[in-house]
């Protein structure tokens, strides 16, 4: 029985390590997240823009809308005989074909509907960020290993005594040793805490 549950410990720590080895390893997936991250800001900036041009759009445009209702209504005020008033209500019908309000409309509601996308965009990379820094903070409290993961051309971070209070650095060169070295080493060094 003893026997059994220290076959099944081994093949846990062993999955563990192979599962260690891709999250110190993969440069895709931390390259993929700060990639995300650089998005993540130039869209905000993006968003914010673009929303405070639209509202300054429909704002303008509404403005617009106001003064030609106020002229259409001085107008019908005034008694006018129907030359003068042929005549207002055709500068009026001129200056809604300037205007082409509805396209303007349309093309804000596109704009509206685009940042909605982008902000739904956002919050699942930021679902994303989290789970990926969860992910991490349990494989450090796990192994007291703090990878380091700035420099992807080595594989380097801390390791944690918190018992000892003690931090001490470490860090493997791939080019001089085999994967299964570099794990070797690393679980050497989680066994001596």
């Amino acid at each position: 029985m003893g026997e059994f549950s220290r076959m099944a410990d081994v093949q846990r720590v062993v999955s563990f390590s192979d599962d260690l080895l891709k999250v110190l390893k993969d440069e895709r997936d931390l390259n993929n997240l700060t990639q995300c991250l650089q998005h993540l800001n130039d869209l905000q900036s993006h968003c914010g823009s673009d929303s405070k041009e639209v509202y300054r759009l429909l704002q303008e445009y509404e403005g617009k809308i106001e003064a030609c209702k106020k002229k259409t209504e001085q107008a019908k005020s005034e008694v006018a005989d129907g030359a003068e008033m042929e005549y207002l209500q055709k500068e009026l019908k001129e200056e809604l074909e300037k205007e082409p309000i509805s396209n303007e409309i349309d093309e804000l509601e596109r704009q509206r509907v685009s940042i909605e996308e982008r902000k739904q965009m956002l919050r699942k990379f930021d679902q994303d960020k989290l789970k990926e820094q969860r992910k991490l903070s349990m494989y450090a409290s796990i192994t007291n290993i703090i990878p380091d993961l700035e420099d992807q051309s080595k594989i380097s971070g801390h390791m944690v005594d918190r018992d000892k209070k003690v931090v001490e650095k470490f860090e493997f060169d791939p080019a001089k040793m085999t994967a299964s070295e570099a794990c070797d080493s690393l679980w050497k060094m989680i066994n001596n805490q």
